[in-house]
Order: structure tokens, then C-alpha cells, then sequence
């Protein structure tokens, strides 16, 4: 197996206002498909994936039902401790929730939490020791 994760599909309550969330409040590329019934969002090097919550538990054979921390995070790395505080507010202007501002974290960087309108946590992080990703664009 080769090092890499291809897509992260998340399975959302509700299509619609998850596909707003993402492409309109977080500006990412949507991939034009013929179905309704699933979204795609190109990033760089992999792809986010938004399917019903049923029916990606139907499709992965297990049950829907279940609640809580789901015991994972996702995760976005920027340039800089500022670009961590834009990230935060451009998710919640976009109808995401701020769940732990940015601040200076016991590993030396910089970061804070947000949740997508289906509840999954991303953390937003600046990693001064090393960087995580593809070449940065943002500043």
C-alpha cells in the first residue's frame, strides 16, 4: 500500500446545506458530477467526498445510528498563526461553529477547532516546527 490518503468521504445529514457550507462559505473547488446524490471537492492531493450518512453506512454495511465524538479529527495546516484565526472566522461566517479559538498549543504551534455542519471537527493548525502538506499558497 502506498502512503497516501486518495479521499475523506464524510457522511452528512444533509446534502444540501453541507455542499453550501464547503463550496460557498469555504470556497472549495467543486467537481462537476452527474449525481445528486454525492459532492466532490478537489484539494490538493486528495478529494473530500459528501454522500448521505444512510446511505454511506449502507454502503460500508454498517449502521447509521451513533452519536458523539466520532474519535477523529481532520485537519488543515496554514502558513502562520493569523492565517489559523482567518480560517476560523471564514468557517464560521459560513455557518460552521468555533469550538476552541486559536491559541498557542503545548506542542509549540498554533491552533483552534472548528465543526462542519454535521458536527465533524477540524482542527486548524500552524506547525512552525514543520510543514505538512503541499507547498503553501496562502500567506
Amino acid at each position: 500500500m502506498e502512503p497516501r490518503i486518495s479521499m475523506i468521504t464524510l457522511g452528512v445529514a444533509d446534502l444540501g446545506c453541507s455542499i453550501e457550507f464547503y463550496e460557498n462559505g469555504l470556497m472549495l473547488p467543486r467537481y462537476d458530477c452527474l449525481s445528486e446524490d454525492v459532492a466532490f471537492f478537489q484539494l490538493s492531493g486528495s478529494w473530500l467526498g459528501l454522500y448521505g450518512r444512510k446511505a454511506l453506512a449502507e454502503d460500508a454495511t454498517v449502521s447509521s445510528v451513533g452519536s458523539g465524538f466520532p474519535g477523529f479529527t481532520l485537519a488543515y495546516n496554514v502558513t502562520s498563526d493569523k492565517a489559523v484565526d482567518r480560517v476560523l472566522e471564514e468557517a464560521s461566517s459560513a455557518g460552521g461553529e468555533v469550538v476552541k479559538p486559536g491559541q498557542k498549543v503545548f506542542w509549540g504551534g498554533y491552533s483552534g477547532y472548528f465543526k462542519d455542519p454535521d458536527g465533524f471537527l477540524w482542527e486548524v493548525a500552524h506547525n512552525p516546527h514543520f510543514w505538512i502538506g503541499p507547498l503553501p499558497r496562502e500567506s
